[in-house]
């Protein structure tokens, strides 16, 4: 899929910082190359085609990896929400959801083990393309 702006590095730790600010828990990387290997799950292609076609496949991916990569020592539900909805909107979506579903569902696909296509799903209930 061509067009697409992707997550860098230096932005998610900037959020992941952010959210440590501003909601509490511990600053810390477990594992650098498990947050490398999320942010790069989206662009993911196998013979010539993409593993993820669509920009919420992409999120979903990316979702998906942050919050089961557990890479960082605290905050990585929150920070995979809030580094999801910023890849939709730099990628000219909208992210609209309710304090509370914000905050369940990160924990829903923790303990339900939720898979891309059903976090792509919860998505796109939740996305829309900015006009």
């Amino acid at each position: 899929m061509k067009g697409i702006t992707y997550i860098t590095l230096d932005v998610v730790l900037a959020i992941h910082d952010d959210m440590v600010e501003r909601y509490g828990g511990s600053h810390g990387i477990k594992d650098l190359g498990l947050i490398q290997s999320a942010l790069a799950r989206p662009q993911a292609s196998f013979g010539g085609e993409d593993l993820y076609p669509t920009i919420l496949d992409k999120a979903a991916a990316l979702f998906h990896s942050l919050i089961f990569n557990h890479a960082f020592t605290d905050g990585n539900k929150r920070t995979s929400i809030t580094t999801t909805a910023r890849f939709l909107y730099i990628n000219g979506y909208e992210f609209k959801v309710d304090k509370k579903e914000l905050i369940d569902f990160p924990l829903r696909v923790e303990n339900k083990h939720l898979t891309i296509v059903e976090i792509a799903k919860w998505l796109k209930t939740h996305a829309r393309k900015k006009r």
